[in-house]
C-alpha cells in the first residue's frame, strides 16, 4: 500500500520501484489523466522541485509521475551507475514495468534531470512523444563544452573532485545548499526555509552528498555517451521545448544547444526567474508548458 498526501487539494500516492537488489526509485504519482507528464528533478533538489507544478497539472487534466532519480531523496544509493543513460533505464523500467503505463509519456528534465530525460528520449524512442528540457547545458554538445568553463558553473570541477567535497560539506549542508541555491537565483523568496528543510533533510542523509556529486563525475561517460547515440540514431524527431531562465548561465544557449540534437526546437526564456524555474515563476513556466503540449 504507498503511502498517500495531499498537496494543495491535490492527492499524491508515494511509493518506491524495485529497480533491482541495490536499487529501488521512490516516486509521486498524481492524477489519473490520458497523458503522463514525466518529471525529472536536478541537483541539489528531489521531486518536492516541482510541489507548484504537480497540483496544476493534474488540474489541466495530466498524470504526474516525479520520481527521485538514482542516490536522491528517499530512493537508494548505490555506488555506481550514475551516468545518464542507466539513470535513465531506471526511469524507464519505473515507467513501462513497475507502472505499467502504455504508450508515449512526455518526459521533462531540469538540470541534471534535463540530462537524464534526454538520454531516455534518445534511448526510448517509441517511448516519448515530447522532451521538455529546463535550464542546464548538455553532455557532448558544443555548448556544454563552451559553459564548462564559466566560473558561473565552478561546481561542475569541485564536485568532479574525488572525495574532498564531501568532507568539505559534511556537517554544512545546510550552508553549501543554501549557498547553492543562492548562487543562481533571481526570485529569492522562491525557496523558503521549509523548502530548504526538505532538501537538506534529503542530502544529509548518508550517503547522499556523495551520490548527489556522482552524477557529476559521470559527465565524461555522458559526453561519450550522448555522442555515440547522436551518430547511431541521428537526431529527435519529437517536439522539444527548451526553457531558459531570464538570467540565468545557460537560458541564451538553450535553443542553439538542442538544435544540435534535435529537429523540432522550440525556444523560451521565463521572466523574473534564473535557474530555479518551476519554483522561481511557476505561473509563466506552466502557461509555456502547457501552451506547447497544447
Amino acid at each position: 500500500m504507498s503511502k498517500k498526501e495531499v498537496l494543495n487539494n491535490t492527492e499524491l500516492k508515494h511509493g518506491m520501484a524495485p529497480i533491482h537488489n541495490n536499487l529501488r526509485i521512490h516516486y509521486v504519482d498524481a492524477g489519473s489523466g490520458d497523458k503522463t507528464i514525466v518529471l525529472l528533478h536536478g541537483f541539489p533538489q528531489t521531486w518536492w522541485e516541482w510541489r507548484l507544478i504537480i497540483p496544476r497539472l493534474v488540474n489541466a487534466g495530466f498524470r504526474v509521475i516525479a520520481p527521485d532519480y538514482r542516490g536522491a531523496g528517499d530512493s537508494w544509493r548505490p555506488p555506481a551507475g550514475y551516468d545518464k543513460r542507466t539513470m535513465a533505464g531506471d526511469i524507464h523500467q519505473l515507467i513501462k514495468e513497475h507502472l505499467q503505463i502504455k504508450g508515449p509519456v512526455i518526459m521533462a528534465g531540469h538540470d541534471i534531470g534535463l540530462m537524464v530525460a534526454y538520454a531516455y528520449a534518445q534511448e526510448y524512442r517509441e517511448d516519448v512523444s515530447h522532451l521538455i528540457v529546463i535550464d542546464a547545458p548538455l553532455p557532448g554538445t558544443l555548448a556544454f563544452d563552451k559553459i564548462r568553463s564559466d566560473h558561473r558553473v565552478w561546481h561542475f570541477s569541485f564536485h568532479n573532485v574525488p572525495d574532498l567535497p564531501e568532507f568539505l560539506i559534511a556537517g554544512r549542508e545546510r550552508e553549501y545548499l543554501q549557498a547553492f541555491f543562492n548562487y543562481r537565483i533571481f526570485n529569492t523568496g522562491a525557496i523558503d526555509s521549509e523548502d530548504l528543510d526538505v532538501f537538506v533533510s534529503a542530502y544529509s542523509a548518508p550517503g547522499a552528498i556523495r551520490a548527489g556529486l556522482e552524477v557529476y563525475r559521470a559527465f565524461d561517460q555522458d559526453i561519450k555517451d550522448n555522442r555515440a547515440q547522436l551518430q547511431k540514431n541521428g537526431k529527435l524527431a519529437i517536439p522539444v521545448l527548451a526553457i531558459g531562465g531570464q538570467i540565468s548561465t545557460s537560458g541564451s544557449i538553450m535553443k542553439e544547444m538542442m538544435e544540435e540534437v534535435a529537429d523540432q526546437v522550440t525556444s523560451v526564456r521565463i521572466p523574473g526567474t534564473a535557474h530555479w524555474i518551476a519554483e522561481e515563476n511557476p505561473e509563466v513556466f506552466l502557461s509555456e508548458v502547457l501552451r506547447f503540449l497544447q
